[in-house]
């Protein structure tokens, strides 16, 4: 079921669902799944170790922009799997896409992308996409990503 629904995804990461992620309409507050999201980004980091990536060049991502579109509730308890992709690389931005996937419900409880900037953290100020860096993202998705 998950793995159907995630196949597309090439990093999956599975989190939890806590009892105090629920608020007073007793399902997961809204908030949440932008952490599952932030979690499942920075593991996607660590596969192409961008943060050994930012600290030798000052080149790392900079969130611009993100949205979720919420498909059904999670309550507690639960375990969700997220995945994330990039599916498109602009030259100076990437797009991640996000889904998480309810493992009680069988089924998708939310669906997210967000826009990063390549940015120069030396510099405070946009920066091209660096080729190598590029290379690591299109070898992880084995180079199913638009380019822009």
């Amino acid at each position: 079921m998950k793995n159907t629904l995630l196949k597309d995804f090439p990093v999956i990461i599975e989190c939890p669902v806590a009892w105090g992620e629920m608020d007073s309409f007793k399902h997961v507050n809204n908030i949440v799944y932008f952490r599952y999201f932030e979690n499942a980004r920075i593991a996607y980091f660590d596969k192409i170790d961008m943060m050994a990536y930012k600290e030798s060049t000052g080149i790392g991502p900079i969130l611009a922009s993100i949205q979720c579109r919420f498909k059904a509730p999670l309550t507690y308890p639960d375990t969700v799997s997220v995945g994330v992709r990039v599916s498109r690389i602009g030259t100076d931005r990437f797009t991640m896409e996000h889904c998480v996937v309810s493992h009680r419900l069988g089924k998708t409880a939310a669906e997210g992308d967000g826009v990063l900037i390549t940015y120069d953290y030396g510099n405070l100020k946009k920066a091209p996409m660096p080729p190598d860096l590029k290379q690591r993202i299109l070898d992880l998705e084995k180079g199913n990503v638009d380019s822009l």
